[in-house]
């Protein structure tokens, strides 16, 4: 009976030596090419929201307050990078900021916005979003992203009743949840724009 105890706990340590040796080979050969697929994304993403720029260039850490500076003005938002836009000239254009909002219905949404230097949103474009399927997710498509596209606005505002003035949008219909996020992580990246001012 012991004997066959010690042999059973040995043959599931074997195993579990085994399959933890086998993930970890998985992770090593997968890391990269994930890694730059993630930053491939981003990159896609940068240009759609900044067509017009020739180079990004990372402005380095964010301040360690930021977190606590955007939850005074009332937003649950990360700023998770932000990188200087420059033109063919090698001019100032504006910012690209990658912006994780933690209200979603179904989870975070992050996403990337681009502001020209004068303050205008050039729009967003998602690089994560799990909302729910034909209500939230459909925050991704044109109708709803070109809302915020060519506005200069301090902060922008949903409606259910019809947008209409520059810092309105219309909230998508059942999804006022997925609006609030998204509405509420382009204001945080405006008010953390207009700090860098």
């Amino acid at each position: 009976m012991n004997r066959e105890i010690i042999r059973n706990t040995f043959s599931l340590m074997l195993i579990t030596v085994i399959a933890g040796v086998l993930l970890g080979l998985v992770y090593e050969v997968t890391k990269e090419p994930i890694a730059r697929e993630k930053m491939r994304a981003k990159e896609e993403a940068y240009k759609t929201v900044f067509a017009d720029a020739a180079s990004f260039t990372e402005m380095g850490a964010i301040p360690e307050d930021t977190k606590e500076k955007l939850g005074e003005q009332g937003y649950d938002a990360d700023i998770d990078e932000i990188m200087e836009v420059k033109d063919s000239g090698g001019n100032h254009a504006g910012y690209v900021l990658t912006v994780t909002d933690h209200e979603g219905y179904g989870g975070d949404i992050q996403f990337a916005m681009g502001v020209k230097a004068d303050g205008t949103l050039n729009g967003i474009s998602f690089l994560s979003i799990s909302e729910t399927a034909g209500l939230g997710m459909k925050a991704t498509e044109d109708k709803f992203k070109e809302q915020f596209a060519g506005k200069k606005v301090s902060k922008f505002s949903y409606t259910k009743k019809g947008a209409s003035s520059e810092d309105e949008i219309d909230a998508l219909s059942g999804a006022t949840i997925t609006t609030n996020a998204v509405t509420n992580g382009v204001n945080a990246g405006l008010y953390y724009i207009s700090t860098l001012q």
